[in-house]
């Protein structure tokens, strides 16, 4: 090793880390917001300074040598000590204020969530909020978001949290082709027209039981949103099964049977339990914990069963 060299810095681990994770200068620079050509330059000055080569170039992309991988480990455990360091000062808050990120996924807040979260910032306007869109469970432990609000049975063993409903799916179609007072039931129906999410959601009962029961060619449309589910239905391209806060609330849809139970799943509101007494994590929570409770009749499915309300009589706001 070069003695007159500059001394590492935490920055060139997280430039080594970041290239053997993304095996390509340019996908690492990209990660690190800064240009390839300042990566490859770095990347040099370090070889150069500890003697060694840390990567070797091959045609599939950078591989880490066993000191580059020494180095990747070490990156990774002090990535860890910093971030349950930030986790912990986040804890020690006084004042329930600054920026809150919640992940969750886009049919539970189009459907349910953003006049909630519309509220609560009315309540705690020195909160702001960063809503982040996706079916995949972000990564609390690092710090991608403070809250994640999901509904699965099997919620991360690394997270608390509260459950504060249970989410009700039920058979709904277009109210236009059901007009009849006497709903069929549900054996009637496989040989029509089906709606599906795709293979990527099989953690859903309602895509298991589906995939059980309906031919595969009787699945004229897939998806992979719950939110256009719904869209596809009204616009009458089949039948499917959705949450009741949704179907529940769309004039041109009708249900066509109960919810059924063995469909249903718990909705959590998640947090990582070093972020659990920061003050606008608990405030969020909390918050949350009521107004959702105060929904349960519409996302436990408890509205009759048939067609919903025409437009004129809208679903009551929520909290009011």
């Amino acid at each position: 090793m070069n003695q007159s060299a500059t001394p590492l810095a935490w920055d060139d681990f997280r430039l080594i880390k970041a290239i053997a994770e993304k095996r390509a200068l340019p996908a690492a620079a990209a990660a690190l917001g800064v240009n390839h050509s300042t990566v490859f330059r770095r990347l040099g000055q370090i070889e150069e300074a500890l003697g060694v080569r840390l990567f070797e170039r091959h045609r599939s992309g950078y591989v880490a040598t066993p000191t580059g991988e020494e180095m990747v480990q070490l990156a990774g455990r002090v990535d860890d000590d910093i971030t349950a360091f930030a986790r912990k000062l986040a804890g020690q808050e006084i004042k329930p204020a600054g920026e809150l990120r919640v992940a969750t996924n886009d049919s539970l807040l189009v459907d349910l969530l953003t006049p909630l979260f519309a509220q609560f910032l009315r309540q705690c306007p020195d909160i702001r909020l960063d809503v982040l869109i996706g079916n995949q469970a972000a990564n609390l432990s690092k710090r991608d978001a403070d809250v994640a609000i999901r509904a699965t049975d099997n919620p991360p063993e690394t997270l608390i949290g509260r459950k504060p409903a249970r989410i009700a799916w039920a058979l709904y179609g277009r109210a236009a082709d059901f007009s009849d007072a006497a709903l069929p039931g549900v054996e009637s129906l496989w040989e029509r027209s089906w709606i599906s999410l795709g293979e990527q959601f099989t953690m859903l009962s309602a895509v298991r039981y589906l995939a059980r029961h309906v031919a595969p060619e009787r699945v004229v449309y897939k998806l992979n949103t719950v939110l256009g589910l719904a869209e596809a239905v009204e616009a009458g391209i089949g039948v499917s099964f959705l949450p009741c806060f949704i179907g529940d609330t769309r004039p041109g849809l009708t249900r066509l049977a109960p919810p059924d139970p063995d469909l249903s799943a718990d909705l959590w509101l998640l947090t990582h339990p070093d972020l659990r007494h920061t003050p606008r994590v608990r405030l969020f929570l909390d918050f949350l914990a009521v107004e959702v409770a105060k929904l349960r009749p519409l996302i436990e499915g408890e509205l009759p069963i048939g067609r919903n309300p025409p437009p004129k009589e809208p679903i009551a706001e929520a909290g009011a």
